[in-house]
């Protein structure tokens, strides 16, 4: 398949279109605004819609009527414009249709700034709107894995009918690798018994919330969610059966952990890294068939909380302890990475969790 160099956001993008996507409203705001521009043309080169939205809040809700006239509908956004999106968000899970949205995040809180970072871990993971839902999440670590996961996370939130959230970070949306992508396909909104195609009679199309329309919605909306969290676990762990320090880190942080457990292992270090391609549901069944030398997990977040290790600690039943390099709005690197294993084996790490 041919190859070809492209940036982050717009290979994101462009899978999107080849993957159906014939509707996106959103806004621009740094750095997922190449998303924003690439759409605007693309969409309706394709033969779709493209919105600029007057907010995100306006964006979203657009996307909800698109989805429930069953076209594949997207928006994305990043910092305090993806707070903006969350009530939309609840409302398209309460209504059982596919979305998806995408959340290049940044650094900082409320407004932040335009700084890389992974800050929106606990807001895309747990949930920012109202009400028991939750979303599946994937976390791409490259510009081909950001062409992949959008094609599949359409797929994804048609089989579950449940939104999807691409959480991608500023790093991975801006740089540039080959990328290869997937042919042009067409999708029909018509398919769907389900999708919005005016009164021509048959069974009642609805587009509001499901609990008003079954009296065993607390089993039933349990079971969708039950059944994604079993089914949807997706991780790469690398030399994680002898590590003594196991190093758990997503995004471009996984990458720069991956070169950490190749220039330690060079060094006698066990070294080893378990990198979650779903952050929900989060894959506890990586952490499993670890050598009884295993000293400690180490998160390498680009945040100041360090978000993820208290579900490290759930993962792994609390069996080890769970340390954190933090390295808010700067990419970390290998080098330090190895140090700070170290200082672990040391034990002179404060545990995290």
């Amino acid at each position: 398949m041919k190859r070809e160099l492209m940036k982050g956001n717009e290979a994101l993008a462009e899978a999107a279109v080849r993957a159906g996507c014939r509707f996106f409203a959103g806004y621009p705001i740094t750095p997922q605004s190449e998303i924003v521009e690439y759409m605007s043309w693309r969409v309706p080169e394709a033969g779709g819609s493209f919105v600029q939205s007057e907010s995100e809040l306006a964006g979203i809700s657009m996307v909800y009527g698109a989805a429930a006239a069953g076209f594949r509908s997207m928006t994305s956004s990043s910092g305090p414009g993806f707070s903006l999106l969350h009530e939309g968000i609840s409302y398209i899970s309460s209504a059982e249709l596919p979305a998806v949205i995408v959340d290049v995040m940044r650094y900082g809180t409320g407004l932040g700034d335009i700084f890389q970072g992974q800050a929106d871990y606990w807001q895309g993971v747990k949930g920012g709107g109202h009400g028991d839902y939750r979303l599946l999440v994937l976390a791409p670590a490259s510009v081909q894995e950001s062409a992949d996961l959008i094609a599949l996370a359409f797929d994804k939130a048609e089989e579950y009918m449940n939104p999807v959230l691409i959480l991608s970070d500023a790093s991975i949306g801006q740089m540039m690798e080959p990328v290869s992508l997937p042919d042009l396909k067409g999708h029909d909104p018509d398919q769907f018994q389900w999708s919005l195609k005016g009164k021509q009679g048959g069974d009642f199309r609805r587009v509001t919330s499901t609990m008003y329309y079954r009296t065993d919605f607390n089993e039933y909306i349990k079971a969708k969610f039950d059944r994604i969290a079993e089914n949807e676990e997706r991780w790469e762990s690398v030399s994680t059966e002898d590590a003594e320090v196991i190093m758990v880190a997503y995004g471009i942080s996984s990458r720069i952990a991956k070169e950490a457990v190749r220039l330690g292992r060079e060094a006698g270090l066990k070294l080893g890294l378990i990198r979650p391609i779903s952050l929900w549901p989060f894959p506890k069944k990586a952490f499993t068939g670890f050598s009884e030398n295993l000293r400690g997990f180490l998160t390498v977040e680009m945040s100041s909380l360090g978000q993820m290790g208290e579900d490290v600690a759930l993962a792994d039943r609390m069996r080890h302890p769970v340390y954190a390099y933090l390295s808010g709005d700067k990419v970390p690197d290998p080098e330090t990475l190895v140090a700070t294993a170290r200082r672990v084996l040391a034990g002179e790490m404060k545990e995290a969790v």
